[in-house]
């Protein structure tokens, strides 16, 4: 294979390099009077052919050698020939001197092309001429650069290049070659860019779904969320969903998801609920869990294969409030059945219990004077079996009034929330609370514990409050009628506050207000006076207390405490 310029390169390439110059030569350029006269190197650099180029015969004259070297200058040779990576050299405008065969592998052009020609040769349009002049400025400063090129083969096809260019200087400081070596790098160009499309696409479909998707470390700390988590987080008006999430699934559910993905398990569709401010009804979701064992990134793990990786949790948050809701309005609309049933049959009982109370006195005055007048004088046979008959007779009605009370079916004890529970009653009481003007200010826990006890017992409990505060506040007749429901997580119990503007309950009343038929309304129709009564009565089945806040001055607060609070995993 012969050069442009004259010089047979295999020729050049099978010169005995072992011939090495006299100790103590200097490096660099050397007259050809000093060379080696006996190597065939010498020879050639003695007598180059017509037309060899000054920059060839100085390359090679480098080439051969210092012979203070321990290895012989053809061992530097072959090594840069047999290079699995592209390498020439250039003078110092960048005009090719040599090239190895990874290059001619690489570019499709022969050593017989490029030998003499500029490295613009490789140049495509698809690089900026910004790069170009940022190299030249590098290497001009004699300071190696390195970089990305777009380069074109022979065929007219263009590859990414990986490009380290090192000035080569001669013994007295100037710049005089450049050595070049490059690779071609696209396939690992493509790989990356089909990765950061691919993770774009993952994070497109993650971003447009419906579903609040996190992905948490063992710490729990957040690696990964989507726009419906940033959405959640902006309507918790900045506390963090993760935090929420987490303590709900421990509180309703009985288990931390954390725990879950450390032990490798995993839950799915479990409904919670969390309590979003400003909001009158809590947000509820659809949780499932995913436990994912990450590979080992370190450089220790690098040949290990296995599952030697972290455990994180890809954690899915469904949002079904409008689902719960639709369920909820179904089931508002059967309570209020049951309650209106409930409260006519609670209404039968007051009155029968009421009429009983009001025999049970002059049936007692009856015997008391039956009693006398046996003992007594005129015809008293006659007279005590009359008021025998009479005593019969209204024990008899007593029984039957007694017998005609509805039987209270007990009901079963079960995990229940009491948020839940007041917002179903507000909700059945919003008619009567838009009606009254009523300003209703509900201030539930954000994260209550559930605690075992009887839902519709429970209910009516909430019912007597309010209605006992709705009363109140229609016989103050205040301009600003208001009502507050707070409620409240205790070590041990849940504590309800029921809590209104109006007139207030006076200190020697407090007591009075549960005793059975006590009335201290002024508008005393229709009412029997059992409704605290009945209310301390469901409290005190659920291991509570109810009291009249004493310090209270702005109207009237309950405040019911409640036991049973379910034990936590």
């Amino acid at each position: 294979m012969s050069t442009r310029k004259g010089i047979d390169t295999q020729q050049a390439a099978n010169l005995d390099f072992d011939e090495q110059r006299p100790p103590g030569a200097p490096g660099g350029f050397k007259p050809d009077a000093e060379l080696p006269a006996a190597s065939a190197l010498g020879t050639f650099l003695k007598a180059p052919p017509p037309g060899t180029p000054p920059e060839v015969v100085e390359a090679l004259t480098l080439m051969a050698g210092d012979p203070t070297d321990p290895l012989p200058p053809r061992l530097y040779f072959e090594t840069v020939e047999q290079a699995p990576v592209a390498i020439s050299i250039t003078n110092a405008k960048a005009n090719i001197l040599y090239a190895n065969a990874a290059f001619e592998a690489l570019t499709g052009y022969s050593r017989d092309e490029v030998l003499g020609q500029n490295e613009s040769i490789l140049s495509s349009n698809a690089t900026p001429e910004s790069i170009y002049q940022q190299l030249w400025r590098t290497i001009q400063r004699k300071r190696s650069w390195t970089g990305t090129l777009v380069n074109r083969r022979k065929g007219g096809e263009d590859y990414l290049a990986e490009l380290t260019i090192s000035p080569v200087l001669d013994a007295g400081g100037r710049l005089r070659y450049f050595l070049g070596m490059h690779r071609d790098v696209t396939r690992e160009h493509e790989l990356s860019v089909a990765l950061r499309q691919q993770k774009t696409r993952i994070e497109t479909v993650l971003d447009a779904a419906p579903v609040v998707v996190v992905l948490l470390d063992t710490a729990g700390r957040i690696i990964l969320d989507n726009q419906e988590y940033k959405k959640l987080l902006g309507d918790l008006r900045g506390r963090e969903p993760l935090a929420l999430l987490r303590s709900a699934l421990q509180q309703q559910a009985g288990f931390d998801p954390l725990a879950r993905a450390a032990a490798g398990e995993g839950f799915r569709d479990v409904e919670i609920s969390i309590e979003v401010p400003g909001s009158a009804s809590p947000r509820w979701f659809s949780c499932s869990g995913t436990a994912v064992n990450e590979s080992d990134t370190s450089l220790s793990g690098y040949f290990i294969r296995g599952d030697a990786g972290d455990q994180r949790l890809l954690l899915l948050a469904n949002d079904i409030t409008g689902r719960r809701r639709e369920i909820e309005r179904a089931h508002l609309e059967n309570l209020r059945a049951r309650l209106a049933e409930q409260q006519l049959a609670q209404g039968m009982r007051e009155a029968l219990t009421a009429a009983s109370y009001q025999l049970q006195v002059p049936l007692n005055m009856i015997r008391a004077a039956s009693g006398m007048f046996k003992d007594g004088a005129g015809n008293p046979a006659l007279f005590a079996e009359m008021l025998g008959q009479i005593t019969q007779a209204g024990e008899t009605a007593l029984a039957t009034l007694r017998a005609a009370m509805p039987t209270q079916v007990p009901e079963a004890g079960v995990n229940v929330n009491v948020n839940e529970l007041l917002r179903h009653v507000l909700a059945l009481e919003t008619d009567n609370l838009l009606a009254a003007g009523i300003i209703v200010d509900w201030q539930p826990a954000l994260v209550l514990p559930e605690l075992s006890g009887h839902k519709n017992e429970l209910r009516s409990l909430f019912k007597y409050l309010i209605d006992n505060a709705l009363q109140a506040l229609y016989e103050g007749g205040g301009g600003q009628r208001a009502l507050r429901l707070a409620t409240r997580a205790l070590d041990d119990a849940v504590e309800v506050i029921v809590e209104d503007n109006g007139p207030g309950i006076a200190q020697a009343e407090r007591l009075k207000v549960f005793e059975p038929f006590h009335i201290g309304w002024r508008n005393r129709r229709g009412r029997a006076g059992m409704g605290l009564a009945l209310a301390q009565e469901i409290v005190n089945q659920h291991d509570g207390a109810i009291e009249i806040d004493p310090d209270y001055r702005d109207g009237c607060r309950v405040r019911v405490t409640l036991g049973h609070v379910r034990a936590r995993d």
